[in-house]
């Protein structure tokens, strides 16, 4: 795969025309992702969760050189993607751990492999990044990223042991890179 001066990736075509990407958070192409975020969480948590959750990690948490996005592309549309940070657990770095934000598909392009795909181009940034773990934390109202998260390898973290859980009722998972 290519790569820009930063380390981003300028694409790959894989399975069925997709092409993915991985980008600087204010590449344009990551408007698509985030107007499908905002379509998917009003559907499934109403618009004041939506907003909550999309202004609780601005897209500027996930810029280089720590973090990254990943976008699927298929016929110039953004059909699937996810982003990293660094994650931070309360006051204090932990800097070999990647936290995994923003990853969706489109409703239109689900059932095809691109979350599993998000997830494998995710974990390669992070290495490349020099992440050595993984946490996320999805919703009660997602249990087809439940179900994605266990059946990759990700495994669930009880929540009370979780220092700074986003919100109440948030699922987190940790893996091993």
């Amino acid at each position: 795969m290519a790569r820009a001066q930063d380390g981003t990736a300028v694409g790959r075509v894989g399975a069925g025309g997709v092409r993915m990407l991985t980008v600087r958070h204010d590449d344009p192409r990551v408007r698509g992702l985030l107007d499908g975020l905002l379509e998917e969480y009003t559907e499934r948590y109403g618009a004041e969760g939506a907003a909550s959750e999309l202004s609780r990690y601005p897209i500027s948490e996930f810029a280089a050189p720590h973090g990254r996005v990943v976008l699927a592309e298929l016929d110039g549309e953004i059909v699937a993607g996810g982003a990293l940070r660094p994650y931070h657990q309360g006051t204090g770095e932990r800097p070999d751990t990647a936290e995994f934000k923003r990853i969706w598909t489109s409703a239109r392009h689900r059932r095809r492999g691109l979350g599993r795909r998000v997830m494998t181009a995710l974990e390669d940034a992070a290495r490349a990044l020099g992440y050595r773990d993984v946490i996320l934390f999805t919703g009660p109202n997602q249990p087809e990223a439940v179900t994605l998260y266990e059946r990759i390898g990700y495994r669930r973290v009880d929540p009370a042991a979780v220092a700074d859980l986003p919100y109440p009722k948030a699922i987190p998972f940790v893996h091993t890179l």
